[in-house]
């Protein structure tokens, strides 16, 4: 237990920025896992429209410092990259 006065501030500050966090964190994984189950089932005009919405999770994560950078650059453009590979075939 936190003994000081700014320790326990900053327990506070450390549970609400991890439930935060986590919020974001599901959210972008959901949003990628929808996409890739459409995907899956080969239905290409979903996935295409489920593609913003991934985009946009993604983002929001990165821009809360959840994903780096460039990891979600990678997720996007291997996402991206997928669906047309695949609508391709």
């Amino acid at each position: 237990m936190p003994i000081t006065q700014s320790a326990e501030k900053a327990l506070r500050q450390s549970k609400k920025r991890h439930v935060e966090n986590l919020r974001f964190k599901r959210n972008f994984k959901a949003a990628i896992k929808e996409f890739r189950d459409e995907l899956g089932a080969k239905n290409f005009e979903k996935a295409k429209s489920l593609l913003p919405k991934v985009y946009q999770a993604v983002d929001k994560a990165t821009k809360k410092n959840v994903l780096k950078k460039n990891t979600a650059s990678r997720y996007k453009s291997r996402l991206t990259k997928s669906l047309a590979v695949a609508s391709a075939k």
